[in-house]
């Protein structure tokens, strides 16, 4: 009976997050092929970072901090389709996420070359905190920084927040691996640990600003249209996300929420339950897990 529950469960679970109503994940296939490992082991802080369920309210989080930035808004103001298509463009994140953080090489260098194509007409003009008028692009490097540490300092925050789960080497190798994830994109200059994250958002700090197109995509994020109960978790999570900010980034959106006692201990359960709704069954790891198993067999009986 519980099995099936959670069976049921697993499957609007993926079916919302990966954009599918079936329930599978379009990109396992992705995950599962291929020789060896990827940029990334089971042992390693990416790899359990990203596993972990305390990526839900860090994706938000991401997304927040990335809208305070008026290039990276532009991007998505411009290009993005997250109004017409939330779900599709949750899901394309997502298999980025998921592709590069289990993935084999080859795989990688695939999805890299995805990302790249998507983003190659993503470029504009956009009015800075100063007033002036800068142009951009997908890879400018100072905003391909912006949204990598973006993405590196919530899903760290977020999983230090909200998940009890010891990241391997703590946050510096964290902060040093995933600094992988965007080298085939092209970003020369990332951030090696924690104090390097830190001293690179600062250096960002002048650059932010909330304008009326920032305010319309944050209350776009606070009020995403996701269908049912998603909604009701959804809140929490986005409250969850928004208490992790920095308070100077707080204060610049001006949402108000229930006081972090309430919301910090109520995430750590749903993200709980929702853990054990969805049982031992993890495709992606499962996939990822069977391909360095066949490797390594290979390996060894190679030697022998």
């Amino acid at each position: 009976m519980l099995s099936r529950i959670q069976k049921k469960f697993s499957k609007r679970f993926r079916a919302l997050l990966c954009n599918n109503a079936t329930g599978s994940v379009p990109w396992l296939g992705a995950v599962a092929e291929g020789e060896g490992p990827g940029f990334f082991t089971p042992d390693d802080a990416p790899w359990v970072i990203h596993a972990d369920l305390a990526t839900m309210p860090g994706g938000v989080r991401a997304l927040l901090l990335q809208a305070l930035h008026p290039g990276s808004l532009a991007g998505v103001r411009d290009h993005s389709r997250y109004k017409d298509d939330p779900l599709g463009r949750l899901a394309g994140t997502i298999q980025w996420l998921t592709v590069t953080t289990f993935a084999s090489k080859e795989s990688l260098l695939k999805e890299s070359e995805r990302i790249k194509s998507m983003h190659k007409n993503v470029k504009g003009t956009y009015t800075d905190a100063r007033s002036d008028t800068k142009s951009y692009s997908a890879y400018h490097q100072d905003l391909l920084l912006w949204v990598h540490i973006a993405f590196t300092d919530s899903f760290l925050k977020s999983h230090q927040a909200y998940s009890s789960t010891p990241i391997p080497g703590g946050a510096d190798a964290y902060v040093k691996l995933w600094g992988e994830s965007v080298r085939l994109l092209g970003l020369k200059q990332r951030p090696a640990d924690a104090t390097e994250l830190n001293d690179a958002l600062e250096r960002f700090e002048s650059e932010l600003v909330v304008s009326d197109d920032t305010k319309e995509v944050i209350q776009w994020i606070y009020k995403a249209p996701l269908p049912g109960a998603a909604k009701f978790v959804y809140e929490l999570l986005f409250q969850a996300a928004y208490l992790t900010l920095d308070q100077r980034h707080q204060k610049m959106i001006g949402i108000k929420t229930l006081p972090a006692w309430i919301i910090q201990p109520a995430t750590r359960m749903a993200l709980s339950c929702m853990k054990f709704m969805l049982g031992d069954n993890d495709p992606l790891q499962d996939a990822a897990r069977d391909r360095l198993a066949r490797w390594k067999k290979s390996n060894t009986s190679e030697s022998s």
